[in-house]
């Protein structure tokens, strides 16, 4: 009756996890996303370095020896500028590339063709009232708040909207025009491409100007106000995070990556709440934001999905099974680098019902710990992009701009984890064969 269930739970959630990753727009904001994490890494060690090197009351530039790196701050804050300022619009390009090749349309025009298009829809005339009250209105500008990550969800959906558009267009063949032979091939190729650019930037920027007509807002005070920001607030409250973080180990526990599952919702929004925060650092402001990609690392994902670390420990500690411990061996080098398939489909977890358990659970409790520490300001919240695989302490110091309250925090989650695995671990010493 149980493996009965098992099966049959796997096979609905199987089926649904195949059809949402087979959605041609899922894939490609996630490729999109994947590939900006090196943009997002980059301007966060940008603002690392500001922060503890080149900073004159905090960092090495401090010590009197030292000061002459006070100097260099502009290269890295230059760093962090044209990294985190512009993720829109590097996104924006992305996505276009990538919804492109499904519609087997190659190279890097698409990518134009979307950073063109949500442009278009965005204003160039921008209103500020300067430091003496005087209104002041500037032209031929674009706004910070349209190529940070403010933007980001009208940048996903023009691009998506634009490139769809364009591809279509591209296909009638009434709207090629034809080169005599002697032509180029990459000179004809443009040419023909030359209707369907027009009328892709023309429509979009015309559908731009129909909303702002029609409801006096432009299409990103829409955009952002009704959809971005109240899934922002979802998300950097505590239930929103938690419920993103069981879906994923109910996946997991399948044989399903479930980070896999649930990255079109969180990369957009946690990766958008670290650059916010990093930004926020760098102009020296209050850091706004709790949630953020670090943050589920350092606190919900150490040694992995499901803070398996603490069950690495907890079979050292106590279990008498020599497969649990041989895994355990062969697993303590990729955990401590998060890296713990290896535990799951070995030990295994999958499909394992005392073991699913604490796998599922404990994530929730140390990210819980995680997020009152932080709200009451004993840990830091997190300002620097850091790579998945750093190491547990390590990511939660540099994360945290080197503070010690989200290091301490994240070793209280690490021996919670342990507590938590224990009991289902010594449970596990009274299984002589393997739960399947």
């Amino acid at each position: 009756m149980k493996n009965g269930f098992m099966e049959k739970l796997t096979e609905v959630l199987g089926k649904f996890a195949t059809k949402i990753n087979s959605l041609r727009y899922i894939m490609v904001i996630k490729n999109a996303f994947a590939s900006l994490i090196p943009v997002i890494i980059t301007g966060a060690f940008g603002t690392l370095f500001s922060a503890m090197v080149f900073d004159s009351d905090n960092g090495l530039a401090r010590i009197s020896t030292l000061g002459f790196l006070a100097d260099l701050k502009p290269i890295s804050s230059a760093i962090s500028y044209v990294t985190l300022s512009f993720l829109t619009i590097y996104a924006v390009f992305l996505i276009g590339i990538e919804l492109a090749k499904l519609n087997k349309v190659n190279g890097i025009f698409p990518g134009i063709i979307a950073v063109m298009s949500y442009l278009s829809v965005n204003p160039f005339v921008y209103e500020f009232v300067n430091a003496e009250d005087v209104k002041v209105i500037a032209e031929n500008v674009l706004a910070k708040q349209y190529t940070d990550t403010k933007g980001l969800f009208l940048g996903m959906f023009v691009a998506i909207a634009s490139i769809e558009l364009y591809c279509w267009l591209g296909r009638q063949d009434r709207l090629k025009l034809k080169m005599p032979d002697t032509v180029p091939a990459n000179v004809s190729e443009s040419f023909s491409s030359l209707f369907p650019t027009i009328l892709t930037i023309a429509i979009i920027a015309t559908a731009g100007f129909v909303i702002k007509a029609l409801t006096g807002m432009y299409a990103y005070n829409i955009i952002y106000n009704i959809i971005q920001k109240p899934l922002e607030g979802i998300v950097q409250g505590l239930p929103g995070i938690l419920l993103l973080m069981l879906i994923a180990q109910v996946f997991w526990v399948i044989g399903i990556h479930g980070n896999q599952m649930v990255k079109p919702v969180r990369e957009p929004l946690l990766l958008a709440a670290i650059a916010v925060n990093t930004e926020a650092f760098e102009a020296g402001k209050e850091i706004p934001n709790i949630i953020t990609m670090p943050f589920w690392d350092m606190y919900m994902s150490m040694g992995g999905s499901g803070v398996t670390i603490g069950l690495l420990i907890a079979v050292l500690l106590v279990s008498k099974r020599e497969d649990m411990r041989e895994i355990t061996k062969l697993s303590l080098a990729p955990g401590i680098f998060n890296i713990n398939e290896p535990v799951i489909f070995g030990m295994p977890i999958m499909l394992n019902p005392i073991l699913a358990i604490p796998f599922i659970v404990t994530p929730l409790v140390t990210g819980t710990i995680g997020y009152i520490a932080t709200s009451i300001g004993f840990a830091a919240k997190a300002v620097v992009m850091v790579p998945w695989p750093m190491p547990p302490i390590v990511n939660a110091y540099l994360a945290t701009a080197g503070d010690m309250g989200a290091v301490l925090t994240q070793i209280i989650c690490i021996i919670v984890s342990i507590l938590i695995y224990l009991p289902f671990v010594k449970i596990s010493n009274k299984v002589t064969t393997e739960v399947a």
